[in-house]
């Protein structure tokens, strides 16, 4: 996960200092990385000291190995396919850079969410997936209609799957869950209040919570036993939940697929799946 997109993420929930910091490499990429920790300090207004301890609150043993990450996530800012253009899409713009922009914006999405989430996460996705008595999905709006698809493709590997668009039965059903149930919430924000309170009340049940949110700091995501993430550029598009919504539902298809693996069983209901269907297709 390219370190800018993270500091970008949580730059309002950092210290003054700390925001300082961040907010001169985000600005000024290009310019860090020809400076020592000294001088990045005296551009900043910080102390040598601070800029030292930034890097490592960011998981790295110093500052050379943030700029190890900068360079790496400058490098990889180049490395979009040929042809396609990444930006805000404005008014004039013609069809055909509209078109690039907005796939160009999906597909930075989709490549940026798979690598901020680490395997370990994933298969301890897995494992409480796999293990659940009861799956229950959670979440309004764009997310709703992703965990409505994911529950779909749950159903089909025989899972017993609680969903449902009215958030007073949503809850409802959350006040049933145990600690041999899993809940997973999906929020790009982790605000949605609705998806919050259901959260709240099967952690109180006992329930496994798995949460699917943005990177920026959040209370949803503080709530959660498992936490993978979504990465999207809203303003890259100007509507709403376009490149979230591809990003979760790129997450949960490849959640599905490793669950394939993973159930023993999995192919011989999805054989059954695909037989019975066939009745309504003759």
């Amino acid at each position: 996960m390219s370190i800018l997109k993270i500091l970008g993420a949580q730059l309002e929930s950092m210290t003054q200092a700390d925001r300082q910091i961040a907010q001169f490499i985000i600005d000024h990429p290009e310019r860090m990385l020809t400076l020592s920790s000294a001088a990045l300090a005296s551009a900043t207004g910080r102390s040598q000291s601070s800029v030292v301890k930034f890097s490592q609150k960011l998981g790295y043993a110093g500052y050379q190995q943030l700029k190890l990450a900068v360079n790496k996530a400058k490098a990889l800012e180049g490395q979009s396919p040929g042809g396609v253009i990444h930006g805000t899409i404005d008014a004039s713009d013609s069809y055909m850079t509209i078109l690039q922009k907005l796939i160009g914006s999906k597909l930075l999405s989709m490549r940026e969410t798979s690598s901020a989430n680490s395997e370990a996460n994933i298969e301890a996705a897995l494992d409480a997936l796999v293990n659940a008595r009861k799956i229950q999905l959670a979440g309004v709006g764009a997310s709703s209609l992703v965990a409505k698809d994911f529950s779909f493709k749950l159903l089909k590997l025989g899972r017993t799957v609680l969903l449902d668009s009215d958030s007073h039965i949503q809850i409802s059903n959350a006040s049933a869950l145990n600690d041999a149930d899993v809940l997973m919430a999906l929020s790009h924000s982790g605000r949605s209040m609705e998806t919050l309170r259901i959260a709240e009340l099967a952690k109180q049940r006992g329930a496994t919570l798995i949460s699917i949110t943005g990177l920026q700091p959040n209370p949803l995501l503080d709530l959660a036993d498992i936490s993978l993430f979504t990465v999207a550029d809203e303003e890259r598009v100007r509507s709403s939940a376009i490149t979230s919504r591809d990003a979760q539902l790129m997450l949960m298809d490849m959640l599905f697929i490793l669950l394939l693996r993973r159930q023993s069983d999995a192919y011989e209901y999805i054989h059954r799946s695909e037989t019975a269907v066939t009745v309504l297709k003759a």
